[in-house]
């Protein structure tokens, strides 16, 4: 009886599988933390997904709170004419506000040009001289009239912030913006260097900024698709902080003077911004989440009939009022999270309603604390879970904790205006379990297939997967097939085993061996047998291999290549491992099952086996190392060859052609072979042995080390001519 051992590469690779397994819980958990901690652009994006899908399903109620945005509509402009208007009309505007009693005012509008229209600056475009161009001149100014308007009124102006090289506006300390007075409440660290930062300024023109209260930056901070998400309440300005056109006219309304910003207790960032009685939770960069509602149609006032006192006082008293404009030629369109657009003057009029309602999205401190917490757990619990308990118990598992998850960063946003990151957490669930899963199918695939892996350390695993495709072909009998065979030996092994410790000749011939029969596996060949140090493969079978002679030649090059650098590693030792020798043949042969009802084995029958056997035993006599065929040669277009001569191999009558391939590395020693070619050919002449004798024996003084050489050079010189070598008697 045969005992079988598991194989210890089976064992080490399942020791190897349930090692990763105690690891995985840990890596899964890392790399999580590590996604919430870099947090790359992919993760920013599935996540703003996940928070406008929140929107889309919950958006905002509208309260009616006292905000309202004059809108310079298209009708407006229909009526009143096209932007930009005569700075006399906006004061027109600005006065009808204040006469309402408007709490402030705030302009998205930059005014950063004079008034083309102004007295002074149509007299000279129309070129007057004389009485008439000083009448016109005496007329009051257009920007100065505007600068009164505001003087009486609450205004908040608006400037644009600019970065980069592109940038072309001045830095703060020209424009009068850094005197704003902003003061911090908490322990930690300055908060600017968080902020979102600019280094130049497009301002309005110093009168107006002289006469307005207020002064605001009219920027939105878009996400990488475009959308507004949040709108920044403070921005950094050369280093100094600066307020929004939103949080301006919030101050102004309240008749206050100080900002108070609150820093995070880990000082990394903004938290809070107080605004007379508003504590406004920030995002790190001073961002307020806006949380969108669907578009309300009181929330506008067009302009045209603001200014026709056609709008009750009613309407505005008391009210935080912007100017902006909806029309699609002024191109102050974007994005929001509810899938349309909208006129920017919105975003900051929709951030001024939250914050006066109390309902404004935040990203509470103790968040990302409970997402660690949440990857942690979940992590571990799915990972240990998937990879030793069963499949259903595994995955019911996970979908608890990706349903608790999702379910509760839902019910956060609905019920408490709080963005919970469940993004992070879920992909870490869900790769966990995907992880774990395909580990214990490893697991549990290879424990449970042990069989056909140790069948397959005595049959090659082809012929294993084709047994498995193929019951029937278990049958005894065989068939016609053509096949291509590649014989190996091991020169001089025999005295290796004598000279030196059997226990590590044979650990050295078993390291050779199984190089050589994974090389044979690795071109999908059939190992036919192992007789000592000798290995015997087929091509195209059990599976037809149409390319079964390039397949052999590949096989035995790379054969060569193991085998000649394992034997001058062992020589470098002092061991004297031998060369190996290689044959090549392909021709029809009977393949299948032969024996009997006890015991039978899968081997071909046939003459191109024993040609095969024989070309390899050549070698020792031609001081080669690979003999091929040219049947075999027919089927590898481009091989790298050279002619050996028409053999008669021994028990045969009938000479075939045969090849020498050749190696890069070997061939250094070699004759050229267009000068080998050119004496071979003279061998098969009529009379050429003459010359091929000369030719031969001029290669065989430079070139000594060339076995094919100094093999004809040895003939002709015993006046054995001819290509034609018979090597039954040797």
């Amino acid at each position: 009886m045969k005992i079988v051992h598991v194989p210890s590469r089976f064992l080490k690779n399942n020791k190897a599988l349930k090692r990763l397994g105690v690891l995985l819980p840990i890596i899964s958990v890392v790399f999580g933390l590590a996604l919430l901690i870099v947090d790359p652009l992919p993760m920013q994006t599935l996540r703003n997904n996940v928070f406008d899908q929140y929107q889309r399903w919950y958006p905002r109620p509208y309260d009616v709170v006292p905000v309202r945005i004059v809108d310079i509509d298209e009708e407006t402009l229909t009526r009143l004419g096209q932007w930009p208007w005569p700075r006399t009309r906006l004061a027109e505007l600005v006065g009808r506000l204040k006469d309402a009693g408007v709490a402030a005012i705030g302009f998205d509008v930059l005014l950063a040009e004079a008034d083309r229209t102004s007295p002074k600056a149509m007299a000279q475009l129309w070129k007057l001289h004389g009485a008439a161009r000083k009448s016109l001149e005496r007329l009051p100014d257009h920007d100065l009239v505007l600068a009164k308007s505001f003087e009486l009124a609450n205004v908040s102006l608006g400037f644009v912030l600019q970065r980069g090289e592109g940038a072309s506006g001045e830095g703060d300390e020209a424009s009068g913006l850094a005197h704003r007075p902003f003061r911090y409440i908490s322990s930690g660290q300055n908060p600017i260097s968080h902020l979102h930062a600019f280094d130049a300024v497009i301002t309005a023109r110093p009168e107006f900024e002289a006469a307005a209260l207020g002064n605001g930056a009219l920027n939105f901070v878009p996400d990488s698709d475009g959308i507004v998400r949040r709108v920044p309440l403070v921005f950094s300005l050369s280093g100094k902080p600066v307020p929004s056109i939103a949080a301006e006219s919030l101050r102004v309304a309240q008749g206050e003077q100080n900002y108070f910003l609150k820093a995070m207790q880990q000082g990394y960032g903004l938290s809070e911004v107080r605004i007379g009685a508003y504590k406004i939770p920030t995002t790190a960069e001073g961002d307020v989440w806006v949380h969108y509602t669907r578009p309300v149609a009181n929330r506008y006032l067009p302009a045209w009939r603001v200014l026709s006192g056609d709008i009750p006082d009613a309407l505005l008293a008391g009210h935080i009022v912007f100017i902006g404009s909806s029309a699609q030629g002024l191109m102050d369109l974007r994005f929001t999270p509810l899938g349309g657009v909208m006129p920017g003057v919105e975003a900051h009029a929709q951030v001024v309603e939250q914050i006066l309602s109390g309902h404004i999205l935040s990203r509470p401190d103790w968040a990302k604390a409970a997402e660690v917490i949440a990857i942690i757990l979940g992590g571990l619990a799915i990972s240990f879970l998937s990879i030793r308990a069963r499949a259903m118990l595994a995955a019911s598992v996970a979908a608890a904790f990706l349903s608790v998850t999702l379910a509760g960063g839902w019910v956060a946003f609905r019920e408490y205006s709080l963005l919970i990151n469940t993004v992070t957490p879920s992909l870490i669930f869900a790769l966990a379990f995907v992880l774990g899963s395909l580990i214990h199918h490893f697991i549990s695939e290879r424990e449970q297939r042990w069989i056909k892996d140790m069948f397959s350390r005595y049959v090659s695993p082809n012929r294993v997967d084709y047994l498995v495709k193929h019951p029937e072909a278990m049958s005894l009998g065989g068939g016609r097939q053509e096949c291509s065979f590649v014989f190996t030996d091991l020169a001089n092994f025999t005295c290796l085993m004598e000279s030196i410790d059997p226990g590590k000749a044979a650990d050295m011939l078993n390291r050779y061996l199984d190089q050589m029969i994974a090389i044979a596996f690795q071109y999908e060949g059939t190992l036919d047998r192992i007789v000592g140090d000798s290995v015997a493969i087929m091509f195209s079978a059990p599976v037809l291999q149409p390319d079964h002679r390039a397949r052999a030649l590949a096989c035995a090059l790379e054969m060569d290549a193991f085998a000649t650098a394992y034997a001058q590693k062992l020589n470098a030792e002092g061991v004297k491992f031998g060369i190996t020798r290689i044959g090549i043949h392909s021709g029809e042969v009977i393949v299948g099952n032969f024996g009997g009802s006890t015991m039978f084995d899968y081997r071909a029958l046939g003459d191109p086996v024993n040609t095969a056997s024989r070309l390899e035993s050549v070698n020792k006599q031609l001081g080669t190392n690979m003999c091929m065929s040219a049947a075999t040669l027919a089927g590898c277009a481009d091989a790298a060859v050279r002619p050996v001569g028409r053999l008669v191999l021994k028990g045969k009558t009938e000479a075939i052609e045969v090849f020498e391939p050749l190696v890069a590395e070997r061939e250094k020693g070699y004759a050229p072979r267009a000068r080998y070619l050119a004496a071979y050919h003279q061998l098969s002449v009529a009379g050429g042995d003459e010359s091929a004798k000369l030719l031969f024996a001029e290669l065989a003084l430079r070139y000594p080390d060339d076995p094919l050489v100094k093999l004809y050079s040895g003939r002709l010189e015993r006046e054995e001519g001819g290509n034609l070598i018979l090597m039954a008697e040797k």
